[in-house]
């Protein structure tokens, strides 16, 4: 026992040698698991570089200008053989050629520049699609970052200056957390647009912090409601108690309410009943960079 207690404090002390002379986790031992000097953290040095080369890929894209949208039915409650509009989301196509959607991506470009470059790009090909497709309705995603972005604002003006009929057929869609940021800017912004007919939803509405002073004094037009209540929401009965109080929100303040991530017939028959207006989901079609209006037996939906 006692060699063996010896032999311990022997180790211990070649140990604690061994990091006073910049091993354990000193700098030898960080270059010894690939991670340069100066980052601590390995798994923060691991996200930092997953980010980069995910802004890199991005930027590629765009330089070569592989991006699109993919479209994505939104149907109104009890009539799933008819489409509201179409959600037009971004993709990129990486170095091979697969199809990139914008939840692989959106983190890491959100607060840079190439995050604004991107809600440009998809406000273009929006706004271009409607213009030549005028019974369609669109809704595209932006941040409330690009509010304050001068290509993208040129990028607006002129896509409602050059169609009229475009601004009653685009939906801007603003994701809970981005409007949060700058609530004030974002409200002037909507007040003014909406004069000239554009609508507003406010996407994954209960994701983040709301404040129901700002809920009252936005001119949202569509609530939607994030996926993470809705899937399994027939099975799941606290779900089902914020999905309800959430929608009544929405109708109390006037907005047609729509529930996201919706990808089975008992979830949609149990939104249908609570009296949630529209759906949106896989159960009703995933995203399509080939969308039924380019197809000869395209069906057309209007609300």
């Amino acid at each position: 026992m006692r060699r063996n207690l010896g032999k311990l404090k022997s180790e211990r002390a070649m140990q604690d040698h061994h990091k006073a002379k910049g091993g354990g986790l000193g700098k030898g031992a960080l270059k010894w698991a690939d991670v340069p000097y100066g980052h601590h953290d390995p798994l923060s040095y691991a996200i930092a570089a997953r980010d980069r080369s995910t802004v890199e890929m991005v930027n590629d894209a765009v330089r070569h200008k592989q991006v699109m949208l993919a479209f994505q039915p939104v149907v109104p409650a009890g009539q799933s053989d008819r489409v509201a509009f179409y959600e037009g989301l971004i993709r990129v196509l990486d170095a091979t050629g697969r199809i990139i959607p914008a939840r692989e991506f959106i983190g890491a470009i959100e607060t840079t520049e190439t995050g604004r470059i991107i809600d440009c790009l998809a406000l273009e090909k929006g706004l271009r699609t409607l213009s030549m497709h005028g019974g369609l309705r669109l809704s595209i995603n932006m941040s409330a970052r690009s509010i304050g972005y001068a290509r993208w604002m040129r990028t607006l003006t002129k896509g409602l200056d050059a169609d009229p009929t475009v601004a009653e057929r685009l939906i801007l869609e603003i994701t809970e957390s981005s409007a949060m940021l700058v609530p004030e800017l974002v409200t002037g912004f909507m007040d003014e647009i909406s004069q000239r007919g554009v609508s507003f939803a406010l996407d994954d509405f209960g994701a983040g912090f709301t404040s129901m002073r700002y809920l009252r004094d936005f001119y949202f037009d569509i609530l939607k409601i994030d996926g993470q209540f809705i899937r399994g929401i027939a099975q799941d009965t606290d779900n089902q108690v914020l999905t309800t109080a959430l929608a009544t929100i929405g109708r109390q303040f006037d907005m047609v309410t729509i529930a996201e991530s919706v990808e089975r017939a008992d979830d949609a028959a149990f939104l249908t009943a609570i009296g949630i207006d529209c759906l949106q989901g896989y159960f009703f079609g995933a995203p399509s960079v080939k969308p039924v209006w380019l197809t000869p037996d395209a069906r057309r939906g209007a609300a």
